[in-house]
């Protein structure tokens, strides 16, 4: 352990002097660099490491083991190119799992933090800022009187809503377990899809409100009146009821302070694994408030133990829900999912009362990669009345 802190350490120091302002920090390499054919090639320098691999999300099972080199610099170059993507990765030196200190461009994801690279082209150019009109992205703090507390949410306005008197729809973006206000707009790239896809006439220009569902924290990890608690999936309260009870504060919020459409018709909420099953509850127990719903790889048998009623009498409130023929009951799941037989059996429920619903299924597991696409696929649907 004392040599891998050591290479650290080094690795640390080409990067940054001192606590001053890091004017010289400018690395020596470009890590990782996407060539022109679509391989990647990483590097990291650290002489007197016996052994490093790369952790990522876009190798086979098998971690690709780098080539050390005379000088101490580490390479490795993905020997066939890689599909268009947001990837992530980091290394691991002799045990020791680190981020890329060559690489700035890093996002969180509950408690772990990875660097990222965008292998452009196809579904990734969803992902890039494009040179197209932008919309705005605020942080804003609400009170709930129902939980009783500030909470503060992310929200998303488009291009043309401050020099506009228009009024638009609203799509209620919610996350998973860990997650909190900042991730659709970090790890899903929600607001550049939004972007691309209006600008190229692709989807509705709409407002999207990404709130915090944990009702034990007020917003994301280090921003709240608690200070840097270490950010965990462990919190209490996330399936009991109570966000769903106080949901409509976060609807009767935004209708009172932006220029929305305060109806069922122009209204969509969509969530991915907790925040789907968010979605799936509250979209059921308010049946007139949702034209539109979006279930990304989404729990449904939790919270059964918590003696909530949100969670009580399920198959009369979807018998509610879908007599009030939601335009969009849209389902996606991944073939590896752990929830993935979760969502057959809802989905033969479903089959077996004869609900209209849209299904996709895509590769892989319970991933930022899927839940990226199924935005793509679910937004093109909303608003189109």
């Amino acid at each position: 352990m004392k040599k891998a802190v050591l290479i650290l350490g080094m690795a640390l120091t080409g990067l940054t002097m001192c606590g001053q302002q890091a004017l010289w920090g400018v690395p020596m390499f470009k890590a990782p660099e996407v060539n022109a054919d679509r391989t990647v090639t990483f590097r990291f320098l650290a002489p007197q490491a016996d052994t490093v691999y790369i952790d990522g999300d876009f190798q086979s099972p098998e971690r690709p083991l780098m080539t050390k080199d005379e000088k101490g610099l580490w390479c490795y170059t993905t020997p066939e190119p890689l599909a268009p993507e947001l990837y992530s990765y980091a290394f691991n030196v002799d045990g020791l799992r680190m981020p890329d200190p060559a690489n700035v461009y890093q996002i969180r994801d509950v408690a772990t933090v990875t660097n990222v690279f965008l292998v452009p082209g196809e579904q990734a150019d969803y992902y890039r800022v494009a040179d197209v009109p932008h919309g705005t992205v605020s942080k804003v703090w609400y009170h709930s009187p129902k939980i009783g507390n500030d909470r503060r949410m992310t929200i998303y306005t488009p291009a043309g809503y401050e020099t506009s008197t228009r009024r638009y729809p609203v799509l209620y973006l919610l996350h998973g377990m860990g997650g909190d206000e900042n991730a659709w707009s970090e790890l899903g790239r929600a607001t550049q899809i939004l972007d691309n896809m209006i600008a190229a006439g692709e989807v509705e220009p709409m407002i999207v409100v990404m709130p915090n569902g944990n009702v034990d924290m007020q917003a994301a990890p280090g921003e709240t009146p608690i200070g840097f608690e270490p950010p965990t999936i462990a919190l209490p309260r996330t399936m009991d009821g109570t966000f769903e009870e106080a949901f409509p504060e976060i609807v009767a919020f935004t209708d009172s302070i932006y220029r929305t459409l305060p109806d069922k018709a122009n209204r969509a909420i969509a969530g991915l694994s907790m925040g789907g099953f968010h979605s799936f509850q509250i979209s059921k127990e308010y049946p007139q408030m949702f034209d539109y719903v979006g279930l990304f790889s989404s729990a449904f048998n939790r919270g059964k133990d918590s003696g909530s009623p949100v969670y009580s009498d399920v198959d009369n409130k979807l018998a509610r829900q879908f007599a009030t023929a939601p335009r969009l009951y849209w389902i996606g799941i991944g073939k590896e999912d752990f929830l993935y037989k979760d969502n057959q059996a809802f989905t033969d429920k479903l089959d077996a009362a004869g609900y209209p619903y849209q299904y996709y299924e895509s590769p892989g597991g319970h991933i930022w990669r899927n839940w990226r696409v199924y935005l793509t696929r679910f937004l093109p649907q909303l608003f189109k009345h």
